[in-house]
């Protein structure tokens, strides 16, 4: 009983790991059309800010406070000077945001040397319930996970500024005929994106631990979790991730690991095949 609790404690934290990364990917792909294969990018460069607020002296919660704030800057910057330019042409955008992500990771890589760099955990310890023993900070990480969610859906469901975002993005010359600035709204909506995604590297970089390729381990995931789940609606990728990041920790546990990756992406590819639209379709937010 005690290691069955375990082992589903283990898969909903990893599921919220994969959750926090998607949240980011799902916003920009629903409401802006493209993909952005820099997202794994900005999860590294979140950890990395992180680390060097560690590095510094400085408390670990102060790197993972400017983590999300400081990527958010570098994609509302990134959105303006280089992405804005592709949405006529998605597939040229994918391209771009590849490029920048390489670009990205391979500075990171120059900066650390190659070497994994550790990170503490912020809350230590465990927490116990009879026998059983669970991570203090993964425990953290789902609570924090559960609160960005529900910020996130509140955020663009139940203020202006979710209006404005939903409206540029679904009908730009109408939301620029009633004044909105469409071009600002495209880079809040990428800085936002981003943000979650620094967000997370934040939050992952003690478990995981800092080195070059981090966030070669969850873009691919985050981009089948947004394709099962379905581009066009804020729960879409959310379902996703929920379902991918299940399978990817529940697999490991009943068979070989490296068999269990391939299995869950070629379940994701036949359900795909046969469900293009994806668990939850839809236009908007």
């Amino acid at each position: 009983m005690a290691n069955a609790f375990v082992a589903a404690f283990e898969i909903l934290s990893f599921g919220a790991i994969i959750v926090l990364i998607v949240l980011g990917l799902g916003i920009i792909a629903s409401m802006m059309g493209i993909f952005n294969f820099a997202q794994g990018e900005f999860v590294l460069l979140g950890a990395y800010i992180t680390y060097l607020a560690y590095a510094k002296g400085m408390p670990i919660w102060t790197g993972m406070v400017a983590a999300p704030f400081v990527v958010g800057a570098l994609g509302f910057v990134l959105e303006a000077l280089i992405i804005r330019r592709f949405y006529a042409a998605p597939i040229v955008a994918m391209l771009g945001t590849y490029a920048l992500g390489l670009i990205i990771r391979e500075s990171v890589r120059g900066l650390i040397g190659g070497f994994y760099l550790t990170v503490p955990e912020p809350v230590g310890g465990s927490i116990d319930i009879g026998a059983m023993h669970i991570s203090a900070w993964r425990f953290t990480i789902i609570v924090i996970t559960l609160l960005v969610m529900a910020g996130c859906y509140l955020l663009l469901s139940r203020t202006s500024f979710g209006l404005r975002m939903r409206a540029t993005l679904e009908n730009p010359s109408l939301a620029r005929a009633s004044g909105i600035s469409t071009p600002l709204m495209y880079g809040a909506t990428f800085a936002f994106g981003s943000a979650l995604a620094g967000l997370a590297g934040a939050l992952i970089v003690p478990v995981f631990s800092l080195y070059a390729d981090l966030g070669l381990r969850f873009l691919i995931q985050g981009f089948v979790a947004v394709m099962v789940g379905g581009v066009g609606s804020f729960i879409g990728p959310v379902a996703g991730a929920g379902v991918i990041g299940t399978l990817s920790a529940a697999l490991p546990w009943v068979m070989a690991p490296v068999v269990a990756d391939v299995l869950v992406f070629v379940l994701a590819i036949v359900f795909i095949k046969f469900r293009p639209q994806g668990l939850i379709a839809g236009k908007g937010v």
